[in-house]
């Protein structure tokens, strides 16, 4: 049975849940075949999360009972790889939305719980007259690639990025055209 999830805007006051979230989900992956490669406080970093929380960029997926269930930041930074990748829509930053750090915690995993999260950055980009989303995904990390080819987002290419947690690591690049 897939439980009832409310996904919304994080507010100030959910840092701490939210921190709590990511902490107990970095512990929970730790040992999983496909981790994402996160690191805490190394990224997701406090600052990440209270900064995109204050620009309203932080999203949550939570339980009737308010517990956390997922978290994603959807905004309109990038990494600087992404520059050399051949996107198939050509977009000025202001027309496109990147997603980062989209987790759902292990004891929702499989109830549709991702797709439900992208499909809440999809309408939002609708609204709001984005073109395209894009993303990376850290190579082999199979079930999110799934996820995202799940809800039409089509392979770009594989670039060697830096990131603080993973260092020079090679990342798959996927991008939707949103209509």
């Amino acid at each position: 049975m897939k439980p009832t999830i409310k996904i919304r805007q994080a507010v100030p006051a959910d840092f701490p849940a939210v921190k709590d979230f990511y902490c107990a989900l970095i512990g929970a992956m730790a040992d999983a075949e496909y981790r994402p490669g996160w690191e805490w406080d190394v990224y997701p970093t406090r600052e990440f999360l209270q900064e995109s929380i204050e620009n309203g960029e932080l999203f949550v997926g939570e339980t009737g009972e308010k517990r956390m269930a997922a978290c994603m930041v959807v905004n309109q930074k990038y990494n600087d790889g992404y520059s050399s990748a051949n996107w198939s829509i050509q977009a000025q930053d202001e027309e496109l939305f990147v997603i980062h750090a989209l987790g759902v915690h292990p004891d929702f995993s499989g109830k549709g719980l991702a797709k439900r999260m992208v499909q809440e950055v999809i309408d939002l980009a609708r609204k709001r007259g984005v073109k395209t989303i894009r993303l990376d995904v850290l190579g082999g990390n199979l079930p999110a690639e799934k996820v995202y080819t799940k809800m039409n987002f089509q392979y770009v290419d594989t670039i060697r990025m830096f990131y603080e947690d993973t260092g020079w690591t090679d990342f798959r690049l996927f991008e939707l055209a949103v209509k």
